[in-house]
């Protein structure tokens, strides 16, 4: 039963967690991101566990690397894509 457990619940989580991990170590200067908490904004410094985006023109925050959900990916930005041919 603590096998199954693991395999449907623990180790899921322990991937999303790590694929997390990888998404904010791979974020830089200039990438397009979205919070948890649904802003959407483009990445101007870093200050240690901090984060500076750009959310409007002129318009700059500050917040915390966690609260990065996803990188931004436009679909004409994405290989493949048949909307260009």
């Amino acid at each position: 039963m603590f096998v199954a457990m693991y395999f449907f619940m623990v180790r899921p989580q322990q991937k999303k967690a790590r694929q997390h991990r990888e998404l904010l170590e791979s974020l830089d200067v200039g990438d397009e991101v979205i919070t948890a908490s649904g802003l959407y904004g483009m990445i101007t410094d870093f200050d240690g566990g901090t984060i500076f985006i750009e959310v409007s023109d002129g318009v700059e925050i500050k917040i915390s690397r966690e609260t990065v959900a996803n990188k931004v990916v436009y679909a004409s930005n994405v290989e493949g894509d048949e909307a260009e041919s």
